[in-house]
């Protein structure tokens, strides 16, 4: 089970954009994640007249690492870090560490 999925409330925890808090937009591969608003890069496109795309300088997200990011606990109004446990009724859901509230319900 991921402890980060798309849709989360997640505080980036380090690198240049420290303190950003953002949305997951998708899950890239196993250990990384697109933050919406962080790890924002200027690159430069060349123009593609098949895909209609305009060259230039384009700014865009890139993916950061899981290990960079936490997820945003509203109760406490930190980052905050996240456990699996099953319950009675077999089922495996994710809980906030710090005061052990249950994210998926």
């Amino acid at each position: 089970m991921r402890k980060i999925r798309k849709g989360d409330d997640v505080l980036v925890i380090a690198g240049k954009d420290k303190g950003k808090r953002g949305t997951v937009l998708c899950v890239v591969a196993p250990e990384h994640v697109m933050v919406d608003g962080a790890n924002k890069v200027k690159k430069h496109q060349k123009p593609n007249p098949m895909k209609g795309l305009s060259g230039g300088i384009v700014e865009k997200e890139m993916p950061l690492h899981v290990s960079n990011v936490a997820l945003f606990n509203p109760a406490t109004k930190k980052a905050d870090r996240v456990g699996v446990k099953v319950l009675e009724d077999g089922r495996r859901v994710r809980y906030f560490k710090s005061n052990g509230e249950v994210l998926d319900a």
